[in-house]
C-alpha cells in the first residue's frame, strides 16, 4: 500500500475510533500501519519482529495480542482462524454498511481478500445450521484456494 493511501487509512481508522468512544494509540496506529502495509496476514509473533524492525522497539507477546485484539473489536482488522493471522480490513475507507465478510485466503502466496456475503446466502446458511441442531457461534468464514495472480502463474 502506498504511503498516502497508508497516510489516509490511518485517518479514517482514528475517526472510527473517536466516534466510537476509544484510542487509537500511536502504539495500535502503527500495529495497524504494518497490518496495512504486509504483503499477507501475520502472526502476533511476525507482528512483533516488524515493529522492532520498523520502529526500533520491543513489544511483548501480551501487548501484540492485546493491540490486535483491539483492532479486531474495533473492525479495523480481522483474525484470520484457520491460519492464526491477523489482516487489515479492507473497508476502512467505505462510508457504506458491509456483508459479513468471508475470507479467500491463497495457499500459494498466502494473500487474503475480503469478499461479502450476500444476505439471503447467510440466512440461508444459517437455518441449514440450525436444522442440525448446531447453535452456531461464528460466523466468519474462511475459504482456501488459489488467487487469479498465482493461478496465471502456473
Amino acid at each position: 500500500m502506498n504511503q498516502s493511501i497508508t497516510s489516509k487509512t490511518l485517518q479514517n481508522a482514528e475517526a472510527m475510533c473517536l466516534e466510537a468512544g476509544v484510542r487509537l494509540t500511536t502504539k495500535r496506529k502503527r500495529a495497524l500501519s504494518l497490518l496495512l502495509n504486509a504483503p499477507a496476514p501475520i502472526s502476533a509473533y511476525e507482528l512483533i519482529d516488524e515493529y522492532k524492525n520498523q520502529y526500533q522497539e520491543s513489544l511483548t507477546p501480551m501487548s501484540a495480542y492485546r493491540m490486535l485484539n483491539f483492532l479486531v473489536d474495533e473492525m479495523l482488522a480481522h483474525k484470520l482462524q484457520s491460519v492464526n493471522k491477523y489482516t487489515a480490513c479492507e473497508h476502512i475507507n467505505c462510508n457504506h454498511a458491509h456483508e459479513l465478510p468471508q475470507f479467500l485466503i491463497c495457499d500459494t502466496c498466502k494473500s487474503v481478500s475480503e469478499a461479502g456475503i450476500k444476505e439471503d446466502t447467510l440466512k440461508k446458511l444459517k437455518v441449514d445450521v440450525t436444522e442440525t441442531g448446531f447453535s452456531l457461534n461464528n460466523q466468519q468464514l474462511e475459504l482456501h484456494g488459489t488467487c487469479r495472480n498465482c493461478q496465471s502463474a502456473q
